[in-house]
């Protein structure tokens, strides 16, 4: 709830993991090679703005609808500095 010593507004009033996610959230597909909760507490812990983080179903290119899961952030800035510690985060969770 306390990053960098001031309180999280969107966290107190519990609406920064958001339950199904809008259209404007910038989505970031992973290959899940553990526990999902590991992935939700890194964001908890170094991000602060609204996220969801669940199951993201896409048709490939031969038509055969396949599903990843998948992280989305309302600000591009943070969806950025997950991609980019993605690989950090699930070595350090394992």
């Amino acid at each position: 709830m306390l990053r960098d010593g001031s309180p999280n507004a969107l966290t107190i009033h519990g609406l920064r993991e958001v339950e199904s996610c809008p259209p404007h959230f910038v989505k970031v597909p992973f290959s899940l090679t553990g526990n999902r909760k590991d992935f939700s507490d890194w964001i908890w812990e170094n991000l602060e703005g609204r996220f969801w983080v669940g199951d993201f179903y896409y048709m490939n290119d031969t038509g055969t609808l396949e599903m990843t899961a998948c992280a989305a952030f309302e600000t591009p800035g943070e969806a950025s500095m997950f991609a980019l510690c993605l690989s950090q985060i699930a070595v350090s969770h394992y």
